[in-house]
């Protein structure tokens, strides 16, 4: 899993083996025995391969592109799987999602949408905040 995902963001990065190896400071035959799962890097190296790759060391270790059916996402990005539209127009928020986000029952939440780009949910509070410190006064509807 780990070997796959170097050579993966390597791949992705445009990187030689050689140059990842320069980065992050060990040899070339590492790099490809970690790629081939001959070996396995260090917490050391795990912790540079995260950041000159700027994704999670969990993500580095763990993600299985081939299960997610998506490339391995930068720090912070995040893939929660699939949901499906209800009839009325429902969805379930993932698990993980909600907990990351911290986003609870009764909790409300914003639907954005740009025709070009998709849609967006976000909590009502999070515009609220980004309204008062641009200096405009909001408004609440009771």
């Amino acid at each position: 899993m780990i070997g796959m995902n170097i050579m993966n963001l390597r791949r992705r990065e445009n990187l030689t083996q050689e140059r990842l190896a320069e980065i992050i400071g060990v040899s070339r035959q590492a790099i490809a025995k970690w790629e081939k799962g001959e070996s396995m890097p260090d917490l050391e190296n795990c912790v540079a391969l995260a950041k000159a790759f700027d994704v999670t060391v969990d993500d580095l270790i763990l993600y299985q592109e081939n299960e997610a059916g998506l490339p391995l996402p930068p720090k912070g990005k995040h893939f929660f799987g699939s949901v499906t539209v209800g009839e009325r127009g429902q969805i379930v928020i993932p698990k993980k999602a909600r907990e990351l986000f911290g986003i609870h029952p009764g909790d409300q939440l914003l639907v954005l949408g740009d025709e070009g780009q998709g849609i967006a949910v976000i909590p009502q509070e999070a515009l609220t905040t980004m309204l008062r410190s641009a200096g405009l006064e909001v408004l609440r509807r009771e």
